[in-house]
């Protein structure tokens, strides 16, 4: 594992994984300076969730890397930005530093490539899913979805599903892809039986 400094944006209930892209709107001068920043060095920003309130919050250990791949500048100073997930990291420690936004030094975690799922697993996630959107009105192109490798899909929908902070961060950790189906198998039957507005796992 090789160490980075990376600057970081804490954003709650938003989690990054590897091959996944995330848009972001750019408003507070901090995150505008952090954007600029990264902008003129090596286009990384480190997603990683607050774990608890605070001025600054203190933050979960995990995050991942994400690059800018693309970005539009308002005449305000803000931006529209889409990162693209590069790696997971882990915090080492925060950095002392003068710059508006937060740094510090993470180490960067190897990504496994090519896992896959048994057909059983796959089968679970879509019907779950599924079920899941029909219960919450969701509209989705389920032919799309068939055609997603099983990477894609676990992390697509573990990014986008509206679990709370606790749950996306669990899903952020688990060590491999099964570990990571079987988890969200969970988390989608459980917030399907309780709905996303009084469902908090701890």
């Amino acid at each position: 594992m090789s160490a980075t400094r990376l600057s970081v944006f804490p954003l709650g209930g938003a989690i990054l994984f590897p091959g996944m892209h995330l848009p972001l709107h750019i408003f507070e001068p901090r995150y505008r300076a952090m954007v600029s920043d990264a902008l003129a060095r090596d286009r990384r920003i480190g997603m990683v969730q607050p774990r608890g309130p605070g001025d600054p919050p203190p933050l979960f250990e995990t995050g991942c890397v994400g690059r800018i791949v693309d970005v539009e500048a308002h005449d305000d100073g803000r931006f529209d930005i889409v990162l693209e997930g590069v790696a997971l990291f882990r915090i080492v420690r925060e950095l002392e530093v003068t710059t508006l936004f937060r740094q510090v030094e993470a180490e960067l975690l190897p990504r496994t490539e090519d896992e896959t799922l048994s057909l059983g697993m796959r089968a679970s996630i879509e019907m779950e899913s599924r079920r899941f959107a029909e219960v919450h009105g969701y509209a989705v192109d389920w032919e799309a979805v068939t055609r997603l490798d099983d990477e894609s899909l676990v992390n697509g929908i573990a990014q986008i599903a509206p679990f709370d902070v606790a749950s996306k961060q669990a899903l952020l950790e688990t060590e491999s892809l099964d570990d990571r189906a079987e988890l969200l198998v969970q988390l989608i039957q459980f917030f399907g039986r309780h709905g996303q507005d009084d469902a908090t796992l701890q």
